[in-house]
């Protein structure tokens, strides 16, 4: 009984010390949270528009040249911008950054809090 009892324990520790899952995190305006997942439609509908906009060059995988009529290539881009939007959420909250990438909110990660 006493192994078990102590097995428990060792589970129950080890549980307590996994970090957190980044779903987790989630921006609230006007009562509703905002998810990984969420459109970008909903994100401006329920948080209005940012406090500092940015896009960047995601890179992507490279694809091969596509062939056309006579044996001309396309170039394809090696990378897609993504929005990142910054969001406010008021005093003693942490700056909220949220990176939307085909119309869809891919990220979600805290700042500074708020003074």
């Amino acid at each position: 009984m006493e192994k078990h009892f102590n097995s428990l324990h060792i589970v129950a520790v080890l549980l307590l010390l996994q970090p957190l899952s980044a779903s987790t995190e989630y921006l609230r305006c006007k009562n509703e949270s905002i998810n990984v997942g969420d459109t970008r439609s909903s994100l401006i509908q329920r948080c209005g528009e940012p406090v500092i906009k940015d896009t960047f060059c995601k890179p992507v995988e490279p694809m091969q040249g596509t062939p056309i009529g006579s044996g001309i290539a396309v170039a394809v881009p090696f990378c897609r911008n993504v929005d990142e939007w910054t969001y406010n959420p008021g005093r003693g909250q942490f700056m909220t950054t949220l990176q939307v990438d085909s119309g869809k909110v891919i990220s979600i990660k805290y700042g500074d809090r708020v003074q």
